[in-house]
């Protein structure tokens, strides 16, 4: 038996090869074209529903209303565990509550005013986090694309090391890719500090979750909460005994009265209705990068102790930053649309980096056509996407199955490239290019 591997094998492996990278260029473009567009995720959520109630704050008292109403209207489903009170801030002035089951919207007064309709906004930012994979494995892909986007702008600059001389040097386009090849390193090169923030903290992001399974799993027989617990705040005892409706008012009035410089986003319920429950209030701090300060409170709303996100450890401080900093929630429109004109350059970095990839392996003397037809596929057909499971928000309502229609669409439009690629190189002379159909 010869030991010798056919040429005809070789070339089908490279094609594979090839392949394999393709998925993991396209995988990398719809991350950083999707994360572009979450950055305005609480923008998006006013124009999706622009008829919800809307106000600069509310009082204490009608916020304590709502989560009665609410856990009232929660009778006879399955038990709540978690309640969430999302307050007006700056760019989403609005007051949501939402279980384990359902969300809505209050008005000033505290009343049940309808329910949340977001669910493309929010399909939006699953498909970002987790590619609509379930979510521990979504989640430690991104990451691990995370940490592939950040080997890629730092091998880059170590590839090019006139780089930072040639920051502003576009030579002619041609058909040789310099032109292309030089937009490509001189976006990589402007937008460097930012690609690399983003792939670091979506890294960290993406495979905290994976660490803290793995830690849960190996010492503490799966608990999650005991991984948890030490930097963003314990859960505490629970006791399942029906008790009344938690004093959230009184903790509201604590955080205007004692903290009166810090912005509070939202109230948690843990356990409601238990005597084993308990609140969190989780207030942002000016000029900081953490999310916020988790503020916990006894049922009775007698103030408890700080989790220590903004006074704690180092590595609390900085596990409470990531979020802001990747997602550029921290300094105003101003901060957000700089994050546009980065996110967009980071996505054009991955869309021309492939071309650059293939055009190399074609002057090589390696042909892929349907490759480089199903990228332009993928190109196009990401933003197509996106837009058409938008269009079935607006014309199937909430309940419009968007993961399906998303990577359904994606599909269509990469297979339509690759076919009608297949189709006009059939349609012309192999040993001349004429076209056959024109004569």
């Amino acid at each position: 038996m010869s030991g010798t591997i056919e040429p005809s094998t070789v070339k089908r492996s490279l094609s594979v090869h090839a392949a394999i990278g393709l998925i993991a260029g396209a995988l990398l473009y719809l991350v950083s074209l999707t994360g572009t567009l979450a950055v305005f995720y609480s923008e998006l959520q006013r124009v999706e529903q622009p008829d919800a109630p809307e106000m600069s704050t509310i009082d204490p008292h009608a916020v304590q209303r709502g989560v009665e109403a609410v856990l009232k209207s929660e009778a006879g489903k399955p038990t709540t565990t978690h309640l969430y009170v999302h307050l007006p801030v700056a760019d989403l002035p609005r007051t949501t509550i939402s279980t384990d089951t359902n969300a809505v919207h209050l008005d000033s007064a505290g009343n049940i005013a309808r329910e949340e309709e977001i669910a493309w906004s929010d399909f939006l930012v699953e498909l970002h986090y987790t590619l609509n994979l379930p979510s521990l494995v979504g989640i430690t892909i991104v990451g691990i694309l995370g940490v592939m986007m950040l080997a890629l702008a730092l091998s880059g600059v170590v590839a090019h090391p006139r780089i930072f001389r040639d920051a502003f040097r576009l030579r002619a386009r041609d058909g040789g890719g310099v032109g292309l090849a030089d937009w490509h390193n001189r976006l990589s090169v402007w937008s460097l500090p930012f690609s690399v923030a983003i792939a670091l903290t979506g890294a960290l992001i993406g495979l905290a979750s994976l660490t803290a399974y793995a830690i849960a799993a190996n010492d503490y027989g799966g608990d999650l909460e005991a991984v948890y617990g030490p930097v963003f705040g314990e859960e505490g005892e629970p006791d399942a005994t029906a008790a009344a409706a938690p004093n959230v008012a009184a903790a509201l009035k604590h955080m205007a009265r004692e903290y009166p410089g810090v912005r509070v986003t939202y109230a948690i319920l843990h356990d409601p209705l238990t005597k084993g429950q308990h609140v969190q209030i989780v207030g942002e701090h000016e000029r900081r990068l953490i999310f916020g300060e988790y503020y916990a409170f006894s049922s009775d709303g007698r103030f408890e102790h700080t989790a220590g996100l903004s006074d704690g450890s180092l590595g609390q401080q900085a596990a409470a930053s990531t979020y802001r900093l990747h997602f550029g929630t921290f300094g105003g429109l101003g901060v957000k649309l700089a994050y546009l004109l980065f996110g967009l350059a980071l996505t054009a970095i991955c869309a021309t980096g492939t071309y650059i990839w293939l055009g190399k392996r074609q002057r090589r003397g390696v042909h892929e056509p349907r490759l480089r037809a199903a990228w332009n596929g993928v190109i196009w057909g990401g933003p197509i996407a996106l837009v058409t499971s938008l269009l079935a928000r607006l014309a199937l309502g909430n309940e419009a199955p968007f993961p399906a229609i998303f990577w359904g669409t994606l599909f269509l439009v990469i297979v339509g490239a690759v076919i009608t690629k297949q189709a006009r190189q059939q349609s012309l002379d192999p040993l001349n290019g004429r076209n056959l159909n024109a004569t």
